[in-house]
């Protein structure tokens, strides 16, 4: 990973602009935690052999068309997940409890993981929301990058 070979101020600039865009959804994803993000689209003329699709909430869309527009967007994601042995919720959300300025990529690898496969599996966006893995991690980076900002500005 390039943000391995940072210090903690250049790796605070690296993340920063990134999370601070994505930050502004959090008290909407704090509404929204254990919610239905999704419809199935029940349009006129539907029939019962028609293939159905899901209609998602604006706000939730308008959350993974900033997050797919980050530069930190991993698509080898699946390397992260491997490398810490995370093999469901629980192991994410004990990474994200766990992570510190170190392990920012691990923390954008979760949400790579969630943003990526939402791209072709629907319904992994809306199980971001409601089982509050989105909050969690941008509520974690939040804490690390304003933690860390502070004391590089206290030591200058």
């Amino acid at each position: 990973m390039e943000s391995e070979k940072l210090s903690v101020e250049e790796m605070v600039e690296y993340y920063k602009p990134d999370v601070q865009s994505l930050t502004g959804y959090i008290p909407w994803l704090e509404a929204q935690k254990g919610n239905e993000m999704s419809t199935t689209f029940q349009g006129e003329g539907i029939g019962e052999h028609s293939i159905t699709f899901p209609v998602y909430d604006t706000t939730l869309m308008n959350f993974v068309k900033t997050a797919r527009a980050s530069s930190l967007i991993d698509r080898n994601y699946v390397y992260v997940y491997s490398r810490y042995g995370i093999r469901g919720e629980k192991d994410e959300h004990r990474l994200i409890k766990s992570a510190t300025i170190k392990e920012m990529g691990v923390l954008w690898g979760i949400l790579s993981r969630y943003i990526i496969k939402g791209m072709t599996k629907g319904t992994v966006w809306a199980e971001g929301v409601r089982n509050g893995i989105y909050l969690e991690l941008l509520c974690r980076m939040k804490e690390i990058l304003d933690f860390w900002d502070r004391e590089g500005k206290e030591t200058r």
